[in-house]
């Protein structure tokens, strides 16, 4: 996997993210979900690399990216936190303008990415995901039965923690067969679970999504009505919940002032794995549209 690509430990303020690295043209994020790492992007990072400068790289407390301790406003895994690592890092390897795609997790802090740093996103791709807030505040009985994880793992340290850690491979095959339709992802399912079974790893995961249920909240009710003035793609898999259970288009049309483009592809929620070639199309197609704005 990710043959020819170069694997970099990138220093930021608190610590070190990992990332890998292959293309000669516009730069490129990829950023993974829950409970991944940037590997979730080998079926189609080679054929993107093609055409942009790929980083896909692991967020704070997933893959070989740092894992700080947690605080009690769970501010060290804020989204706002997160994005920055991802903005510190890509500017060290040196691209102050860039695009950037992010499923799941990563979605949400490609989304917070663009919003912070609003001088260095060109453009932004989010994959089966609607915005934190408008999920949080559209909630029902049917969405919290079907993203049952969502309040399992805001639970008060270490419930979650301590109950993954009794067998994290069952917790991550769990997830991956239940939001994916029982796909068979390979050998590549090893490569998630090296990295997810180390217990500060499965505390870090947790946090993250106890800072979208707090801190992240408190940012994202702020700025609202701050809307992106950048191209905005969403994607959503046809078999998964986010199509079934809102309007990705109609949400993420409020929070830019420019027309949000966007598809359901054949899939469940893991659509680069289970669908690459459709997602290489859309992606491709998307930002090599936009490439104009890279300078």
């Amino acid at each position: 996997m990710f043959e020819g690509f170069k694997s970099r430990y990138v220093k930021v303020k608190k610590g070190k993210v990992f990332c890998k690295v292959k293309g000669d043209g516009p730069p490129l994020l990829l950023l993974h979900g829950y409970p991944q790492t940037h590997l979730m992007w080998h079926k189609t990072a080679p054929e993107l690399s093609k055409s942009f400068t790929v980083v896909a790289a692991d967020l704070r407390g997933y893959g070989n990216s740092l894992a700080p301790p947690s605080d009690n406003k769970h501010y060290n895994y804020s989204k706002r936190e997160m994005a920055s690592d991802m903005k510190q890092m890509m500017v060290k390897l040196g691209y102050s303008k860039f695009y950037v795609a992010g499923h799941d997790r990563g979605g949400r802090v490609a989304h917070r990415l663009a919003r912070d740093h609003r001088k260095n996103v060109l453009a932004l791709s989010v994959l089966d995901i609607c915005p934190t807030l408008d999920m949080y505040e559209l909630t029902t009985r049917d969405f919290a039965k079907a993203y049952f994880h969502w309040f399992f793992l805001i639970q008060p340290k270490w419930l979650p923690e301590r109950m993954i850690m009794s067998d994290p491979r069952k917790w991550m095959k769990y997830c991956l067969d239940k939001w994916s339709g029982n796909h068979k992802f390979g050998k590549v399912e090893e490569g998630y679970l090296k990295c997810f079974k180390q217990p500060k790893r499965i505390h870090g995961s947790c946090e993250d999504y106890r800072a979208s249920a707090t801190i992240d909240l408190d940012h994202d009710r702020y700025d609202r009505k701050k809307k992106l003035n950048i191209p905005v793609q969403v994607l959503w898999g046809k078999n998964g919940v986010i199509g079934k259970q809102f309007k990705p288009i109609k949400i993420w049309q409020k929070y830019s002032n420019k027309k949000v483009l966007g598809a359901a592809v054949k899939s469940g929620h893991f659509i680069p794995e289970q669908n690459p070639k459709e997602a290489i199309k859309q992606l491709k197609s998307f930002f090599l549209k936009n490439a104009k704005n890279y300078s």
